[in-house]
């Protein structure tokens, strides 16, 4: 739990999507929540192992609505100072445009208030919710992960994140697990990519099966939308209610305050067609010196 460097791990989660029966699982009742939340509580468990070694580092569990009776049973039997989720937007080979920009952000919202509510239900309101894992399709990527949609739906996440409270998303991955021309690379989908990718930097011409990347480090649209956001959601100021007067379908709005101003992100989902819309702020007034970065 500590470094030769002597840093304390900040947060541990217990096991990884142990729901799941893609995971490993020697227990007689294999991915099972209460057995899990049998082997995290009492004096023996993980928590009090976790917490005996390492005082400071937060425990968190798994969690995953869509797997009923799953979340009942861990989030009332274990005890943990976080929870972790994981989102991947899509199942392989069925990939939609119009489903990851207009709906898929918000579908992780819905998920996220799911938990929020089961939370309260089993007396730990306030717990805070940490994606540990998000993408596209959960497996063999096709040229979408590296196409502006995937960055589009990633800007929304990020949005929809600062709006719904939850300060740690972890995008899977950095660097690696190029998939190379395994995916689905459908016409149907927007973009000139031939490959597919995990990762959202290019691992260069060392890999042999993503060369369209670019050199090593070069950011994929979804990368650039991290890099968009950074200069929104800055520690210490507050996220704003956007309101879109117009388009609905195609724009959304997000907002937080700025350095004495306001941020404002602005996503156009429709390909070709300019948008002319209306936001209303929460408590902000208009500003005639405006700043903009595309």
């Amino acid at each position: 739990f500590r470094s030769t460097l002597g840093v304390t791990v900040s947060h541990m989660t217990v096991g990884n999507e142990e729901y799941g029966s893609w995971e490993t699982d020697n227990h007689t009742l294999k991915n099972n929540g209460a057995t899990y939340a049998a082997a995290v509580a009492g004096t023996s468990g993980y928590y009090q192992l976790i917490k005996a070694a390492s005082p400071n580092t937060l425990v968190g569990v798994d969690v995953e609505p869509n797997y009923a009776p799953w979340d009942q049973d861990v989030l009332s039997g274990a005890p943990y100072d976080f929870v972790e989720y994981h989102y991947y937007s899509e199942t392989p080979g069925s990939e939609s445009d119009t489903f990851i920009t207009q709906q898929a952000a918000q579908q992780l919202t819905t998920n996220i208030n799911t938990i929020r509510s089961e939370l309260t239900k089993w007396g730990k309101p306030g717990t805070p919710i940490y994606v540990g894992e998000i993408g596209g399709p959960y497996g063999n990527p096709g040229k979408q992960s590296w196409s502006i949609t995937q960055g589009l739906y990633a800007g929304q996440v990020l949005g929809e994140m600062m709006n719904d409270g939850v300060s740690r998303l972890t995008w899977w991955i950095g660097f690696g697990n190029c998939n190379g021309q395994a995916g689905n690379d459908s016409s149907s989908l927007y973009g000139w990519q031939d490959f597919g990718a995990y990762n959202v930097f290019s691992d260069g011409p060392s890999d042999n099966t993503c060369p369209g990347a670019g050199p090593l480090g070069t950011l994929s649209p979804t990368a650039r939308a991290f890099q968009l956001f950074s200069n929104v959601a800055v520690d210490g100021e507050n996220a704003l209610t956007a309101t879109v007067t117009g388009d609905k379908t195609d724009v959304r709005a997000y907002a937080a305050t700025h350095s004495g101003g306001t941020a404002l992100v602005l996503f156009n989902l429709n390909s070709t067609t300019n948008q002319l819309v209306t936001v209303t702020l929460s408590g902000q007034s208009a500003s005639t010196s405006v700043t903009v970065e595309t």
